[in-house]
């Protein structure tokens, strides 16, 4: 399953932006109104958990300096990555889009879709607002 945020335009440069999104602790700022638990438990790795929903636990996978961060779940119940794709538009803005990758059976898919296109849609929306 696939699902694709709208684009937005973050006043940051690539490089700047992102640096943000490879501090996982940068992802506190993004998360939603309704989050219940955020705490970094790595470097590189943080647990979050949106009221009446399981704590999903990401850690960051790959990072390909400045056009690409891909965070992944650190546990395999629920295998997906999330992806941050980066393009400057000049020195001092750049446009970023977030991707949601997972392998989930067609029930669970059907399940999840719409609170996960929900999920990227407020992460991408708090991404334009820093």
């Amino acid at each position: 399953m696939n699902v694709n945020s709208k684009k937005v335009t973050v006043q940051k440069s690539a490089e700047e932006l992102c640096d943000f999104l490879c501090d996982v602790k940068n992802f506190k700022q993004l998360m939603p109104d309704n989050i219940s638990k955020f705490e970094v438990i790595r470097d590189n790795a943080f647990v979050f958990a949106l009221k009446g929903m399981p704590e999903i636990a990401l850690e960051v996978k790959e990072v390909i300096t400045p056009n690409k961060v891909t965070l992944g779940a650190i546990s395999d119940k629920i295998p997906f990555t999330l992806i941050g794709n980066i393009s400057a538009i000049n020195e001092t803005s750049s446009e970023a889009e977030l991707q949601f990758e997972g392998e989930f059976n067609p029930m669970m898919a059907m399940m999840i879709k719409g609170p996960i296109t929900k999920f990227l849609e407020t992460l991408a929306s708090n991404l334009g607002n820093i």
